[in-house]
C-alpha cells in the first residue's frame, strides 16, 4: 500500500509531532524507531523547505520600491 503523500505544512507537522510522541514513549521496536526518525527527518525538511518559501513570499510583499518596509505588528 503507498504511503499517503503529505500535501500541507499543517499535516506534515501534525505527523511530525505524532512521530516525536511515539518515539518518546518508547513502546517500539529498534527498527521501527529507525524507520519514524528517518520519517521525521523528512517531514522536517519539508516543513523547513515550506516556512523558507513563505518566507520570501512574506519578503517579497513587504517590498516596495525596492527597500524594505516593515509594519508594526498590531497587538491582539
Amino acid at each position: 500500500m503507498p504511503k499517503k503523500r503529505i500535501t500541507t505544512f499543517e499535516d506534515s507537522l501534525a505527523e511530525l509531532e505524532q512521530l516525536v510522541s511515539q518515539l518518546e514513549q518508547g513502546d517500539i521496536s529498534l527498527e521501527e524507531s529507525l524507520r519514524s526518525f528517518e520519517r521525521g527527518v523528512n517531514l522536517t525538511r519539508t516543513c523547513q523547505t515550506a516556512l523558507r518559501e513563505a518566507e520570501q513570499k512574506v519578503q517579497i510583499l513587504l517590498e516596495k520600491n525596492g527597500t524594505q518596509t516593515l509594519e508594526p505588528f498590531a497587538n491582539e
